[in-house]
Parts: structure tokens; sequence; C-alpha cells
């Protein structure tokens, strides 16, 4: 009886284990940056309400050493689900971005697979990105 109750919890262990979730590798090729000067901020949300807060889920800094002809590659660490990923081209390195009298931006700015063409913020539905499915996405940094 004890036997057969070791195995249903290791059994039970097992399955737990093989369906967890693990991090993985997302690689984002960012193209378009016009200087090497500052950093690049990457801000990852989970959802709408997490954009629209400006709170997101993760940040991540990279200096931009690996920079040729204005494209860098990068990978951010992330459990497998639903994200929208934007980028900030922080030239002076004050960690936000700095917009003109009026509200435009002064600094590149990018977002995952969507390239901005109007003077309108993205919803998130816009440029989200699924890690399930896909593992590299496209950020190409717009300058005003």
């Amino acid at each position: 009886m004890k036997k057969k109750r070791v195995l249903l919890l290791v059994g039970s262990l097992l399955i737990f284990l093989s369906s967890y979730a693990r991090a993985q590798e997302l690689e984002l090729k960012i193209t378009g940056i016009k200087s090497a000067k500052g950093s690049i901020i990457i801000n990852v949300f989970k959802d709408e309400a997490g954009y629209e807060k400006e709170e997101p889920y993760k940040k991540f800094s990279f200096n931009k050493q690996a920079l040729a002809n204005g494209s860098m590659t990068l990978e951010v660490s992330l459990d497998p689900g639903t994200y929208g990923i934007t980028l900030l081209d922080d030239e002076n390195g004050n960690g936000k971005i700095d917009k003109n009298f009026i509200g435009i931006p002064k600094e590149g700015f990018g977002f995952s697979n969507f390239f901005m063409t109007k003077m309108k913020k993205p919803a998130f539905d816009d440029f989200k990105v699924d890690t399930k499915t896909q593992a590299k996405v496209q950020i190409k940094v717009k300058y005003m």
C-alpha cells in the first residue's frame, strides 16, 4: 500500500513538472536605431490595463555595444504567453521617454511587430505577441 502511494506521488510530481511552463528566450531584431548613445529599454506588458497605466510586467535595459548599421539583436527571457513589447531608444540615459512641449517623443520608440504610421498610440492588440508560437520579434524604431 505504501509503495502505491509513493508511485502515485512520484507520477503526479512528474506530470506537474512536465506541464510547468518554462521561461524561453525571445529574440528581438531591432532596426532603425540612429545613434550609439544611451541604451535600449524594453518594456514587456501582459495586457491592455498594464500598458495603459504604463506599468510593465518586466523591464530590460541593454547597452548598444552590439549596434551595427542601425540594427541589433537582443534576447529576453519570458515565460510562454501573450505580451506586448515596447522599445525606447533612451539616448540620454535618463530611463524615460523625453517629449517636447506638446507631447511628441524626442527619442526613438517602437512596438513588437508593429510600425506606427499614424500619430496615435496603438492599442495593446495591435502589437501583442504570443511567445508560444513566435520566437522572433521585429521592432522598427520610429523617430519623430
